[in-house]
């Protein structure tokens, strides 16, 4: 099964506050319920200029649907980040509004409303970041 582009990641490259436009973008999520220990990402899309003023071509920018290691966390499982007999956290846990860092091959990709997201397991979130942009 392929995954159909997300038609938003050009407009989210040209984001001033990407947090707040990836939020808008999936919108209101109450009528979705993720299940035990997952957590639904949406994908960070770098800008579309480099910091040192470069254009970045549109393929370039599309890849970051299927290559970003960054996502914003828009929903919780109600086991995300729970103790169990298996998997212990000591404490660490994220929210609804954290920038996590996963591998992306350890994601379910799809799209919400356009906007490319992934579902993980809690155990696959590698590290929290404050900004999303230090990492790619």
């Amino acid at each position: 099964m392929s995954v159909t582009s997300a038609r938003k990641t050009s407009q989210l490259a040209t984001a001033k506050d990407p947090k707040a436009a990836l939020f808008e973008a999936v919108g209101d999520l109450s009528g979705y319920d993720i299940f035990h220990n997952q957590i639904l990402v949406a994908i960070y899309v770098r800008p579309n200029i480099t910091a040192g003023g470069i254009l970045r071509p549109d393929d370039n920018i599309k890849e970051d649907e299927y290559q970003g290691k960054v996502g914003l966390v828009v929903k919780l499982g109600p086991t995300a980040f729970l103790d169990t007999e298996d998997e212990e956290f000591h404490g660490q846990t994220i929210s609804v509004g954290d920038w996590v860092v996963f591998r992306t091959g350890d994601g379910w990709q799809l799209n919400i409303r356009d906007t490319a997201c992934r579902i993980l397991n809690d155990r696959t979130v590698r590290m929290r970041v404050k900004n999303p942009g230090d990492i790619f």
